[in-house]
């Protein structure tokens, strides 16, 4: 009686843990919940920071009277050459300084911090009316949105970010997703706002509310940490080859122990 109710309890103990752990390994859990409580939120659309370049393309029915808004740079496309170089011309970018602001032709400096794109088109467009004829398209793109992933994802690295719009689980999907040792529920997000105040966000993969935070969308130069859980602590101790074998020696011993005293 006494090895029936000790190898049930042990029974009962695994079912345990394995509930526990599988509990943290699913993204978005209640997610019917938080469907129910949340609301209708904004689109996103990312400010321009301090630090960002820019493209900026002014377009009219008269390219000669856009001309002069429309800087470009020499660029070679057959740098290894010295001779017979070819180049092709490219939009100059404009990067926004520590104020927020831009230098750009014969405008002068433009305030663009804090905007967003379409408030910096605005911007943009009411300044040109005194040189143009008639309303312009103003088109201005981030040039270098990039987020990075590190810690317990299969790859880590530091993404671009084409459309200026990424989530976290956009963001873990670009780094291959969490390996099974990263916690779900302690993923840090670094971020600096434009006045260089950097902060440490934590965030709960497992919770649907993360779909309602306004930590869900990541800006430009975020980072996002995905930390190991104990298990990977350990193995990074001992290696993990050296754990399974200990793992399985203990439950070798354990069988042998348990047929002994049935016998």
């Amino acid at each position: 009686m006494k090895i029936k109710s000790f190898f049930l309890l042990g029974v009962f103990t695994l079912i345990i843990t394995s509930c526990t752990s599988y509990l943290q390994v699913p993204y978005l859990q209640d997610s019917s919940e938080a469907n129910a409580l949340q609301e209708v939120l904004p689109l996103y659309d990312a400010k321009i920071m301090p630090k960002d370049l820019l493209t900026i393309t002014i377009n009219t029915t008269d390219p000669e009277a856009a001309a002069p808004f429309n800087l470009t740079v020499q660029s070679s496309i057959n740098a290894g050459r010295t001779t017979s170089l070819t180049q092709q011309p490219a939009l100059q970018q404009y990067l926004v300084n520590n104020d927020g602001n831009i230098d750009f032709p014969v405008l002068g400096s433009l305030h663009v911090g804090e905007l967003t794109k379409t408030e910096a088109e605005d911007l943009i467009r009411e300044k040109l009316k005194p040189y143009l004829r008639e309303t312009p398209i103003v088109t201005v793109r981030m040039a270098n949105y990039k987020i990075s992933v590190l810690g317990e994802v299969a790859k880590p690295g530091t993404f671009t970010v084409s459309n200026e719009k990424v989530n976290v689980l956009e963001a873990l999907a670009m780094a291959g997703d969490m390996t099974i040792w990263g916690m779900r529920n302690n993923v840090k997000l670094v971020r600096e706002d434009a006045t260089g105040k950097r902060e440490i966000i934590y965030l709960d993969l497992n919770s649907a509310d993360i779909v309602t935070s306004p930590y869900y969308y990541l800006q430009q130069n975020d980072i996002l940490y995905v930390t190991p859980n104990k298990t990977k602590a350990k193995n990074s101790d001992i290696g993990q080859s050296t754990s399974l074998w200990f793992s399985a020696t203990s439950i070798l011993i354990s069988a042998i122990t348990l047929l002994v005293n049935i016998l």
